[in-house]
């Protein structure tokens, strides 16, 4: 069985599933005069969803042969008979995921493809397809070290899959806490935070399906009370058509590459984290601050 028809499953499966979910929630979010969903909005989520999901779809066999290198080599192997096996690879994946998404957020050469799903102002199950598209062309190098420990390829992609089913219906906006959950796993009040354009809930609650990592590495915060969560970008979006919303953090990166003087700031501009800006910009803003002329 491989896994494009593993994966194909998933899919034939889970989208009634979302279909329904969210035309209920869709329905309930209209019946309670909450602005929760908008058609444009939507319908952008579906796009994007399209875009990740054709891309995925041509580049998998490039994948598989990537990862079989990795598998032809690895350190050790396992059978994939026991529970032991599956719960060892949802661990491991959701922590390399965690690197990754960690990455894609404090490196803006990656925040640059990473941007598109945090560009929403709304957050409903629909914002869980929002998908950042050419995350696929890279991250294939974060699954490979969990293939080197001897992980089957195919088992790695479906665990992606399925915990990318439990990540989608974490976008939900009215979900209370939920107990002693919160201390382990992702919840809806955790992702909610994250998808915060509040300077509190920058780059915090980062994980998929688990939230140690955000515990053990300091990028977890609790949704607070006292600051409703505002959705979107620091710096939103003027133009949301079908290819400025894909490519609008490249075009400002390449602007600033272009205006930059020499390489450091070139590199900066690429490899920093973003929001970054040179020495010389940081004093000219605080003399600004100051009142300097």
């Amino acid at each position: 069985m491989t896994a494009e028809f593993i994966e194909q499953l998933l899919l034939l499966v889970t989208t009634p599933l979302y279909v329904f979910v969210i035309a209920v929630h869709w329905g309930l979010s209209a019946w309670h005069q909450r602005d929760t969903y908008t058609l444009p909005d939507t319908a952008t989520n579906i796009y994007l969803a399209a875009l990740n999901g054709g891309l995925e779809l041509i580049f998998s066999g490039v994948v598989l042969w990537f990862l079989s290198w990795f598998w032809l080599n690895r350190a050790f192997h396992f059978e994939p008979a026991g529970a032991l096996y599956w719960l060892a690879l949802f661990v491991l994946e959701d922590f390399f995921y965690y690197a990754l998404h960690y990455v894609d957020h404090h490196c803006r050469l990656f925040w640059a493809t990473h941007v598109t799903h945090h560009s929403s102002e709304h957050f409903n199950f629909s914002t869980g397809f929002r998908a950042s598209v050419f995350q696929p062309l890279y991250r294939m190098f974060y699954f490979a070290p969990i293939v080197l420990l001897g992980f089957q390829p195919v088992d790695v992609l479906v665990m992606y899959s399925a915990t990318q089913i439990f990540g989608t219906f974490v976008h939900h906006d009215t979900c209370p806490r939920l107990g002693p959950l919160e201390w382990i796993f992702v919840t809806p009040s955790h992702h909610r935070v994250h998808h915060g354009s509040n300077p509190k809930y920058l780059d915090k609650n980062i994980g998929m399906a688990l939230i140690i990592w955000d515990r053990i590495f300091g990028t977890f915060v609790e949704e607070d009370a006292n600051e409703p969560v505002r959705y979107g970008l620091t710096k939103p979006v003027t133009s949301r058509g079908p290819v400025n919303i894909v490519v609008h953090e490249w075009r400002d990166m390449w602007r600033d590459v272009r205006d930059a003087r020499g390489w450091r700031e070139r590199f900066g501009f690429v490899f920093a984290r973003p929001g970054w800006r040179p020495a010389r910009d940081e004093k000219l803003r605080g003399g600004q601050i100051a009142g300097a002329p």
